[in-house]
């Protein structure tokens, strides 16, 4: 069973500096029909403007990564950390007993395009850690490449959750199938471009609550970036 949550449907968030879309509930942005899925709390589609940024705020027991569309995003935080994410670039930091961290947007002149997404972690208090790598397009094309994983196996980032991430580009002809586990949940989340996922069409920005399916077949891309999480069966994240 497929359950579409469209873009336009999503919380909107203008600052000046920053135009964001709340795929969950986030901020002042508030449904009590959208407070995530499974362990997947928070998908924020972030545009910032060149100069802009979010200064140095804390965090504790989140999986917190950064999925970089267009432009840089610098990083910096308080395990001493300092890094410039690009496109191709997956960054992934375990917030755990507590890390504070700043991203801004490092050009001078241009905007950055990332998705910021949070997972619940398995268990509180794990020493906080830092991972970045980098997923080259040429993996990804007409594929699904596993991103993240519980054990980081294959070259992946490690998470702590029972949770798996898969990026994909499919453009044109070019056709890819995820299967999943029995009994497993599933997210799809278009990040730019259109595809259809079995027999569903989607456009930039659409989301996909997946449940009872055991694979999802892919087709008929537009420039389409596409992230798929393989998940825990239960509706909303718990601890």
């Amino acid at each position: 069973m497929l359950e579409v949550r469209k873009a336009g449907d999503r919380g909107v968030a203008e600052h000046g500096w920053l135009s964001s879309r709340h795929t969950f509930s986030f901020a002042n942005y508030h449904d009590p029909k959208q407070q995530g899925f499974s362990d997947l709390l928070v998908i924020n589609d972030d545009r910032v403007a060149a100069r802009g940024g979010f200064g140095k705020h804390p965090h504790r027991d989140m999986e917190i990564f950064s999925y970089v569309l267009e432009g840089a995003l610098e990083h910096k935080d308080t395990m001493g950390t300092g890094s410039v994410i690009r496109p191709g670039d997956v960054q992934m930091m375990s917030a755990g007993t507590g890390v504070a961290h700043s991203e801004f947007n490092h050009s001078q002149t241009d905007p950055v395009h990332f998705l910021q997404i949070w997972i619940m972690p398995g268990k509180k208090g794990v020493e906080p850690r830092y991972q970045q790598q980098h997923f080259a397009a040429t993996d990804k094309r007409g594929r699904f490449v596993n991103i993240i994983a519980p054990d980081g196996a294959n070259g992946s980032l490690a998470v702590h959750q029972d949770a798996r991430v898969y990026a994909g580009l499919l453009d044109g002809d070019e056709t890819a199938t995820v299967t999943l586990p029995e009994g497993r949940y599933a997210y799809v989340h278009v990040a730019r471009g259109g595809v259809t996922v079995n027999g569903v069409a989607l456009n930039e920005g659409d989301g996909v609550r997946v449940r009872h399916e055991t694979a999802l077949a892919f087709s008929q891309g537009k420039d389409a970036e596409v992230l798929v999480f393989d998940l825990r069966p239960h509706e909303q994240p718990v601890w």
